[in-house]
């Protein structure tokens, strides 16, 4: 129980202003299970100040987000692998003209899979215990000059920089193509991804021939076509 409140502690003096609020606000929000607008979250009997305050703890609160990540990676037991969850969620804010830097997001909760809001990427930690627990290690905007891919690339380099551990990441059908392989290449983690049913891969191209263009891809691999699938070949790769 000591450790827990010395946890505790530490991450309220990394909250940076409104300590108090921030604090009490995060614990209304992980324990109210709905609310419909900011302000009802200062309804929780664990925020014991006025409404106002949510409001002003938002706005006056800048968390060193380095620095949190460093402390939510001490949480992480030593282990040979770090299993990590990246994910990319939409936040719908299509009646809100006045926000800065609204983007098409998809969604699949919208109609047509596109909305008009904001977009955050989140890595994670996943333990191996059953349940559906995970500790965030960075949750942040996409702005309008990146994507999905280019700010979880970002975000992964951050974190591994500050594990030992080897790291395996898990991630949906979004990043199974070979832009998120490639940006990744140079990051000392093992990837799983999810990929489409009907994707193509092609492997390395031939040696130029000395006629005509050279060629760009090799053989044709379909994932839903077993025609093209190729013979196992131990230690074969992909582009």
């Amino acid at each position: 129980m000591t450790d827990c409140k010395y946890s505790a502690c530490e991450t309220y003096q990394l909250l940076g202003k409104a300590h108090d609020a921030t604090f009490e606000l995060m614990e209304s929000m992980m324990t109210t299970k709905n609310a419909s607008c900011l302000g009802e979250f200062a309804l929780s009997p664990l925020f014991q100040r006025k409404w106002s305050s949510a409001y002003e703890a938002i706005q006056d609160c800048r968390p060193n987000r380095k620095k949190l990540m460093s402390r939510y990676i001490q949480e992480i037991p030593t282990q040979e692998y770090v299993l990590l969850g990246i994910d990319h969620t939409a936040w719908g804010r299509k009646g809100a003209k006045t926000l800065k830097e609204r983007t098409y997001c998809h969604q699949a909760s919208a109609k047509g899979n596109v909305t008009v809001g904001q977009g955050y990427s989140t890595i994670a930690w996943l333990p191996e215990a059953g349940g559906s627990w995970a500790l965030p290690l960075r949750h942040e905007r996409i702005t309008s000059k990146e994507t999905p891919i280019s700010k979880a690339v970002w975000q992964l380099k951050q974190v591994c920089q500050n594990l030992e551990q080897k790291v395996l990441v898990v991630a949906d059908r979004e990043y199974g193509n070979g832009l998120w392989v490639q940006q990744t290449a140079d990051i000392n983690a093992s990837l799983l991804m999810r990929v489409r049913a009907n994707a193509c891969l092609w492997s390395k191209p031939p040696a130029y021939s000395g006629k005509g263009r050279p060629r760009k891809h090799g053989q044709k691999f379909k994932v839903n076509d077993p025609k093209t699938w190729w013979a196992a070949e131990e230690g074969r790769r992909c582009r």
